[in-house]
């Protein structure tokens, strides 16, 4: 397994606040305390695509801050799911760029990358987001893909993969 320098299995969750990936930072919390591991926690952000389709720049200063609003959807869904004092080490990032891209960058040298099976874009209709699909396809590590409460099938990982 690869880990951090202090040997510890480290788990790469993306999180967006849907009920999806809440339920994956659960799963990689209880996993991260059977195998005494770090959860990364990250959350991408990028300014909507119709600003560059038209030639437009994105607002400047605090009319538009994506960065923050991302930041504080990573903390309000750590604490939801975790409480005040997790059980396990979880270090938050929030990156500019696409999800998928951001995911697969930080699952480089990871044990395990966790997602939930949809974000909040998409067809509820679809057993695997775009982001789901795309990181099973390309993950530099183990990835398991967890399926949320209120799906037909019983909860819990429904995919698990490695790709290389």
């Amino acid at each position: 397994m690869n880990t951090r320098q202090d040997n510890r299995p480290r788990i790469v969750v993306g999180v967006d606040g849907s009920p999806s990936s809440k339920e994956a930072l659960a799963w990689a919390v209880r996993q991260a305390s059977l195998v005494d591991g770090v959860i990364d926690a990250v959350i991408a952000w990028e300014y909507p695509q119709f600003y560059g389709s038209f030639g437009w720049m994105p607002p400047t200063g605090q009319d538009l801050n994506l960065e923050g609003a991302a930041a504080q959807a990573l903390d309000d869904t750590i604490a939801t799911v975790t409480g005040a004092e997790p059980a396990v080490d979880i270090h938050s990032r929030v990156e500019y760029g696409t999800p998928a891209g951001v995911l697969l960058a930080a699952a480089e040298g990871a044990s395990l990358l966790v997602l939930g099976n949809r974000g909040h874009g998409g067809f509820a209709e679809a057993l695997l987001g775009s982001v789901g699909q795309h990181c099973t396809q390309h993950s530099p590590c183990p990835i398991v893909i967890v399926r949320g409460q209120d799906q037909s099938a019983a909860p819990g990982p429904a995919v698990a993969s490695h790709t290389q």
